[in-house]
């Protein structure tokens, strides 16, 4: 006979369990089948069990809860004494898991000394940082345990939208629980010694290169781009090169031993990069900060279907603060036959929204319950404070 898991839960645990089913559409049928299973005196190994929703994506992810052994437990299922019980997880505890202070591993595509890693200790300044090649690799670290949580930039006060950073959210089941506003500031390196007027080209990050196209067209330079800001400062220190300049992050002069010949060389003053911070588990809100919720959802075509979407949000004084849409990447066309025009193609668009709402307020639960009337597909993508620092 398999073995039957059983949950040790407190008062408080089950508060927790019942608050994330509030939030994220959970069923508790399990929780009878484990009162039923404890009193029955049927409990397994130690560790931790997964409760997972089914696959409907409004329906999210997984449940943690506390599994405890009985080592001293008779051939017939019966407790000689529970002396040696862990301590059952409290929602303190819970609360813990998620405190800044604490020492977690954050991934981010690029090396020491790039903006993204710049982000992570804002966010999380203990923090020990994973450097990855890409954007896929740094969310698969946190898949496979490699990494606590992972860093994305999402959008900046310049270029806007990161789009394909859009797509991942949708392509992996992890969940936002942070948002980090960084200020850019765009720096000219070179090696010890080197000025200014000995450059004759400049390497970064094809983005950076651009907003500081006036800097740059003003010092009558050659442009090569390379993946990363501060593999552009690596490149330089390692290889030597005296006729080079990078345009990267004053951290990354200090790290690969580069002098700082320029500060704020972008076109814009000020350039504010937002970044996500999402990991395995969703966070719990609470009530000492204000809170944001991203979500992601489709609609079918016809008149005023947007309009009906968003009116949702505005009948209950919910604020929108972005509003981003991209064409669905293994669906991008529908076909629509209209009885008197004939065959049309439109794009098949997803639609991201995030509103100033927290997901334990009920107005936020019964605008997403009235969106998901006809939605056709609607997933909740995280629950997380606001980021008011610059």
């Amino acid at each position: 006979m398999a073995p039957i898991f059983v949950a040790e839960l407190t008062d408080s645990q089950l508060w927790c369990h019942n608050l994330r089913t509030r939030l994220f559409g959970f069923t508790l049928s399990w929780e009878k089948q484990l009162k039923r299973a404890h009193r029955c005196g049927e409990v397994s190994v130690g560790g931790s069990m997964r409760i997972w929703g089914d696959d409907n994506p409004w329906k999210p992810v997984e449940i943690m809860m506390h599994v405890v052994h009985h080592p001293q437990m008779d051939r017939h299922g019966v407790h000689k004494h529970f002396t040696s019980l862990p301590k059952p997880l409290s929602i303190s505890d819970i609360m813990a898991a998620s405190d800044d202070s604490a020492k977690v591993r954050i991934s981010y595509k690029g090396i020491p000394g790039s903006y993204s890693e710049d982000a992570a200790l804002k966010a999380y300044p203990n923090c020990e940082t994973v450097s990855c090649s890409d954007f896929e690799e740094a969310f698969k670290a946190v898949e496979l345990w490699l990494a606590d949580k992972v860093i994305l930039p999402i959008e900046n006060t310049s270029g806007g939208s990161i789009h394909r950073n859009y797509d991942l959210l949708l392509r992996h089941r992890l969940h936002i629980v942070g948002e980090v506003q960084l200020a850019t500031n765009l720096s000219l390196l070179a090696l010890p010694g080197i000025r200014t007027e000995y450059l004759k080209r400049v390497l970064s990050h094809s983005q950076a290169l651009d907003l500081s196209d006036d800097f740059l067209t003003k010092l009558g330079v050659a442009r090569e781009n390379v993946d990363d800001t501060a593999g552009a400062a690596q490149i330089i220190a390692s290889n030597g090169l005296c006729d080079a300049g990078a345009i990267a992050s004053i951290r990354a002069a200090e790290i690969y031993g580069l002098n700082v010949l320029a500060e704020r060389i972008q076109d814009d003053s000020e350039i504010i990069c937002r970044y996500l911070v999402l990991a395995k588990d969703p966070i719990i809100p609470k009530t000492d900060k204000l809170y944001k919720t991203s979500i992601v959802f489709t609609l079918d075509e016809g008149p005023g279907v947007l309009f009906k979407a968003l009116a949702v949000f505005a009948l209950r004084d919910i604020n929108l603060t972005k509003i981003e849409s991209r064409p669905q990447r293994n669906r991008p066309l529908r076909v629509v036959d209209g009885s008197n025009t004939g065959t049309a193609k439109y794009f098949d668009y997803l639609f991201y929204i995030d509103f100033e709402a927290s997901m334990t307020e009920p107005r936020a639960q019964t605008a997403l319950g009235h969106l998901q009337q006809f939605a056709t597909f609607l997933r909740v993508l995280g629950c997380y404070p606001i980021d008011t620092t610059i």
